[in-house]
């Protein structure tokens, strides 16, 4: 009992966590095919970054770029193109990142999951006609993919992390096993952990910024955010920025 009072104590007492001096994070949660959200997202982070005046400015995506909304071929080539033209930009591995990736290898199980999460949004976004994609067989589907998704894209989705740090925040895509330390978190643990995680009201080892559990709005508790707005469904795409101790968001549709 004594033990479990001052762990609250200290809890309560932390100070805020804070990136580095200097520096400027933003961060995109779960953009799932929504291109015309992340053009629009992308301008209003431009512009709230021009207003805040001059920093080292990071842009970290977190996970699910693809499936569900309509473009993910889109969101791949806005996302390829920023990586080239920044190495200030990174990519963490969502989900469905993970299932995309290995639909192209062929495998049809693979395929099929693919396609009940919502890949079949994105192979159309490649170009494939509904009809087609309609009559299509799963052995079919696995044999077209390799063709179908540019080398280069699954390379590019392939360079993706599974955990970024800046000073006192740690960015995953779903979350993180409580009570482990960061360097022995497991991969499959941070691209689909989800009620362990969410539900754990204690302190992280860091301060965690995520995506992947869809919330109506900003979930903001004591140990962690999360950013998944739903944006396929709500076209609510949700960026949190960060300098030194301040916290702010970005959202192309307003706070309800």
């Amino acid at each position: 009992m004594i033990k479990s009072f001052f762990s609250k104590k200290r809890d309560q007492e932390a100070p805020p966590p804070a990136v580095p001096a200097g520096q400027r994070v933003y961060a995109i949660g779960d953009i799932h095919g929504r291109q015309d959200l992340l053009l629009k997202l992308l301008s209003m982070i431009d512009e709230d970054d021009a207003k805040r005046g001059p920093a080292d400015t990071h842009l970290v995506f977190l996970g699910d770029l693809v499936d569900r909304g309509p473009d993910s071929k889109g969101v791949i080539d806005t996302a390829l193109s920023l990586a080239k033209a920044s190495d200030k930009v990174r990519f963490l591995t969502g989900n469905h990142e993970e299932v995309m990736v290995g639909a192209y290898s062929g495998d049809p199980s693979m395929v099929r999951f693919f396609c009940r999460i919502g890949g079949r949004e994105t192979i159309l976004s490649y170009g494939v006609p509904l009809a087609r994609y309609r009559n299509m067989e799963i052995d079919e589907l696995a044999e077209l993919l390799p063709d179908l998704f540019p080398a280069e894209h699954m390379e590019f989705l392939s360079t993706f992390e599974d955990q970024i740090v800046f000073g006192d925040y740690v960015f995953v895509h779903a979350g993180i096993r409580p009570k482990v330390p960061l360097a022995e978190q497991s991969r499959k643990d941070m691209r689909w952990i989800r009620e362990d995680f969410i539900s754990y009201e204690r302190r992280h080892e860091k301060f965690v910024i995520h995506g992947h559990t869809i919330s109506e709005d900003i979930d903001s508790q004591r140990n962690r955010i999360g950013i998944d707005t739903g944006a396929y469904l709500t076209d609510r795409l949700t960026a949190i920025g960060l300098e030194g101790t301040e916290r702010w968001y970005v959202q192309t549709l307003p706070l309800s």
